[in-house]
């Protein structure tokens, strides 16, 4: 409950902070939908060719962009800017003032900046996932959504633990601010089915970047393309991956010696 008051909290200083440059959010919406036409755009251009993409259809294809939308904001209106805040505190010498609050640093320092006109990507991704819906029909039952349910979750937890993982890096070295535009770069590529891609680079998207475990398999449990064990490989991933980066964090905390050392 203290995790979601403060979260609340911070939220409304987010929105308050940002209200003051509306325009932003015109930027925010503007950048957002002209990111979706060129995804429509490449969508339409594949199956103006063919039928399927590796075996996805429209609308399957369709629900991946959703949840490429909601994953990527949900990640962009939180976790990204407070991580790399938590970065630049370690530099400056700021994280000091996050170590005397009350409250476990570390999610402090996951929550401490919000970026509200990130709401409109997560918007967009549960429109987009809202067509792919109507479009699949009555193929999508109460299992699928299940599975869709828990693997967006488990996708969550992996994605905000293996930046929390690149973030803390930040305690060993001076400036690791490029890290996160690196991982973004590399999300540009969850747009499209993991399946599609060679052997090297899907075996990258999927275990050395979790990039496929955030996108392509929540996806796959809303179309009906998921197999058990890759179910269960994914919530495991979901909890286990959690507790490594709360251990490496401690271990990057241990050799923080604070901005008068």
């Amino acid at each position: 409950m203290r995790t979601l008051r403060l979260l609340w909290v911070h939220l409304r200083l987010g929105a308050l902070n940002e209200l003051q440059y509306r325009g932003n959010l015109v930027a925010q919406m503007l950048q957002s939908l002209i990111s979706l036409a060129a995804s429509l755009l490449g969508l339409g251009i594949v199956f103006s060719k063919t039928d399927a993409l590796g075996g996805w259809g429209p609308y399957e294809l369709l629900a991946i962009l959703g949840v490429y939308f909601l994953v990527g904001g949900i990640s962009q209106l939180v976790v990204q800017p407070s991580l790399s805040r938590f970065m630049e505190d370690i530099r400056l010498g700021a994280f000091d003032f996050t170590l005397t609050k009350p409250v476990d640093a570390q999610m402090l320092a996951s929550i401490k900046q919000i970026e509200v006109w990130k709401l409109v990507d997560v918007a967009i991704g549960a429109g987009v996932l809202g067509v792919a819906l109507a479009g699949l029909g009555e193929g999508v039952g109460p299992a699928r959504a299940a599975a869709f349910g828990l693997t967006l979750l488990a996708g969550v937890a992996i994605v905000y633990s293996f930046l929390l993982l690149l973030a803390t890096c930040a305690f060993w070295f001076v400036r690791v601010d490029n890290i996160l535009v690196i991982f973004q770069s590399m999300y540009e590529a969850g747009r499209w089915p993991i399946g599609i891609y060679p052997p090297w680079l899907r075996l990258s998207l999927t275990f050395l970047v979790p990039i496929g475990f955030a996108i392509t398999v929540p996806a796959s449990g809303l179309v009906g393309r998921l197999s058990g064990d890759t179910l269960a490989l994914a919530v495991a991933l979901g909890v286990a991956l959690p507790l490594v980066a709360r251990w490496f964090w401690r271990r990057g905390l241990r050799r923080y010696s604070g901005a008068s050392a």
